[in-house]
């Protein structure tokens, strides 16, 4: 007895339910004219895209999703078909999977373990479901889960104790750094416990912060995986159960750490702009390692012949800054313009001297440089409908080295969860590829070149003393004193502590950007503006 089940790993766009329908019908005409599969898995939530957040809550959104998936049981035969989508019930909501065969469904499972946590609210739309569900396919019997479920103790095992011999799970697991190896190796280990056979199937693509990273895998009940699809990419493939275990087939290999960081990012600005309809990107490209690495990112992501760089200098702008941008962009085949700041910043200067006479210069001239900047690249955004890519990182977010409506002026910022010691890590990885991005942007002091000589530890402790000190505040929520405790010098964390504090109103007013590690700014941490807390 032998069953083909096809895993479709692909990538949806939230809230369009007419062309997520026609990408199910297409992945499962494939899977069943080309692969030969007689069932077909897809994500989480396939209809509606995931997280489909509030759109959720919209009575007419959640009918047209459900009368989609009647409309898509009649579209195919000759394949059955596993799809995600939130089923209304009376007053109550589930984020649920349907099994449609021969123009009907034949069953229909309800997510039990709902996380709300991180970047998951999933308690604020869906009510948790109670019972496994298993249905019978060409003499086989099959469990089905969704996401959540096969991380928790119990479900994998009730669903087993069903009657299922072979188990589904859809999901929408969004990647971070190590999340992975650690997703494998969580539900390895369950699916050994229960000795059942599973098949994984994770979306793939960018949603707004979040990244899906594929990696759909199959795993037979000893834990032993025996399928893993490309992270990042699409792919449908398909895996043949044999006495309703499954063959061993091809294992894509897993990108290193650095590797995988650089690839979700690529992946989340090509489906941002994509997705959101933009004609291309711009970005100010300053000579500094933070606008090299978005550069190399977004040409990667788009094609050079999408992408354009501006320079913007000012007296302060050193020669060599000038000379790297060009030579990257050179490099790297794109387009880019000369646009001083000098003209524009003198004028604003003028406005304001009667006003400012008296005051000594401080960072008010420094931050009016920055402005100009963000105005030149928004009025270029505007006129060309290319969307502008912010450059700042997370080190600088978590302190506020950052001008509002200057440097953080722009629609996306592609590395604003990246912290500076990995930008570094990034580049050099992005140079392993071809050398873009010149030495010397690399070595050199970073330095926002607003002031004579300026440098960023002028402000700032080094990075490898900051970074360290972010993670264990903003990321561990480690106290102060957990931190000095650990080696740091007292002063450093407090001028740390102290700034994280200080700058919540900035990064409430930062671009959305991707998501890496495991707690980013945005859905995962949420901060008041307005608060007496202090972390020192």
């Amino acid at each position: 007895m032998t069953l083909k089940i096809a895993l479709a790993q692909t990538n949806f766009l939230v809230g369009n339910i007419n062309a997520n329908m026609d990408n199910i019908v297409n992945a499962a005409v494939y899977a069943r004219d080309t692969l030969g599969a007689e069932l077909i898995v897809f994500p989480e939530l396939t209809i509606t895209g995931y997280p489909a957040e509030d759109l959720l809550l919209r009575a007419d959104f959640i009918a047209s999703a459900n009368n989609a998936l009647y409309q898509l049981a009649e579209r195919i035969t000759d394949i059955a078909l596993v799809v995600g989508f939130p089923e209304q019930d009376g007053d109550k909501r589930y984020n649920s999977a349907a099994v449609l065969h021969h123009g009907a469904i034949i069953a229909c499972y309800r997510k039990q373990a709902l996380p709300n946590y991180g970047v998951f609210d999933e308690q604020r739309y869906f009510t948790a479901g109670q019972q496994p569900c298993v249905f019978e396919l060409n003499g086989c019997f099959i469990g089905l889960s969704i996401c959540e479920d096969v991380w928790q103790d119990g479900i994998i095992e009730a669903s087993k104790q069903a009657g299922a011999e072979i188990l589904l799970t859809l999901n929408a697991s969004p990647f971070n750094l190590g999340k992975i190896s650690q997703r494998e190796a969580i539900i390895c280990k369950q699916v050994k416990a229960a000795q059942i056979p599973l098949v994984y199937v994770n979306q793939v693509g960018g949603q707004d912060e979040l990244i899906f990273d594929g990696a759909s895998f199959v795993s037979n009940a000893q834990g032993e995986i025996v399928f893993r699809a490309v992270e990042f990419q699409e792919q449908i493939s398909v895996v043949e159960f044999e006495h309703n275990q499954p063959i061993k087939s091809s294992c894509a290999p897993l990108y290193d750490d650095i590797a995988g960081v650089y690839h979700a990012l690529v992946l989340g600005i090509k489906d941002y702009v994509r997705k959101n309809g933009f004609q291309g990107a711009i970005l100010g490209l300053s000579g500094g390692i933070d606008s090299a690495l978005v550069l190399a990112l977004a040409v990667d992501a788009l094609g050079a012949d999408k992408v354009e760089a501006v320079l913007m200098p000012s007296r302060y702008t050193q020669a060599m800054s000038i000379d790297d941008a060009v030579l990257e962009a050179d490099a790297l085949g794109v387009k880019h313009h000369t646009i001083p700041i000098e003209p524009a910043v003198t004028a604003f200067t003028g406005m304001l001297a009667d006003l400012f006479s008296g005051s000594a210069r401080d960072t008010t001239e420094e931050n009016i440089q920055a402005r100009c900047r963000g105005v030149i690249l928004m009025a270029i955004s505007n006129k060309q409908g290319k969307l502008l890519l912010t450059t700042g990182n997370k080190s600088e977010m978590s302190v506020g080295y950052a001008t509002l409506y200057g440097d953080m002026a722009g629609g996306f910022a592609p590395i604003k969860d990246v912290p500076k010691l990995l930008v570094y890590q990034l580049s050099r990885y992005r140079n392993s590829l071809s050398p873009v991005i010149p030495e010397r942007v690399i070595t050199r002091p970073p330095s926002a070149e607003l002031a004579p000589d300026q440098i960023d530890e002028d402000s700032l402790p080094p990075y490898n003393v900051l970074d360290p000190i972010l993670e264990r505040y903003v990321e561990l929520d480690q106290s102060a004193e957990q931190i000095i405790a650990a080696g740091f010098r007292q002063e450093d964390v407090a001028r740390a502590v102290l700034l994280v504090d200080k700058n919540e109103y900035k990064r409430r007013q930062s671009p959305p950007g991707i998501r890496i590690t495991s707690k980013a700014f945005g859905r995962d941490r949420r901060y008041p503006i307005t608060s007496g807390y202090k972390g020192i």
